[in-house]
């Protein structure tokens, strides 16, 4: 299944629970697009946040991230890893 990189912006100061709490809304309604989010990452300062995801699409990917209440700014293909 093919992966995807998203980009959360403009959330400054979030902490780790809040990262967590974030991430666990998207793992409990995962499965209802057939998606797999594997990891998140955050910079607090830059207010940035990663998450890497196995999707059947980045239209997928953005519909859990909505109805969890944090949409992505940006969801991109990652066709190549090493």
């Amino acid at each position: 299944m093919p992966e995807f990189m998203d980009v959360h912006r403009n959330m400054t100061g979030i902490t780790k629970e809040d990262l967590k709490a974030a991430h666990d809304a998207d793992l409990a309604i995962q499965s209802e697009e057939n998606v797999e989010f594997k990891s998140a990452w955050a910079d607090p300062d830059a207010g940035v946040v990663y998450c890497l995801s196995e999707a059947p699409s980045a239209e997928a990917v953005q519909r859990i991230h909505e109805r969890a209440g944090h949409r992505a700014d940006e969801v991109h293909p990652v066709p190549l890893r090493v």
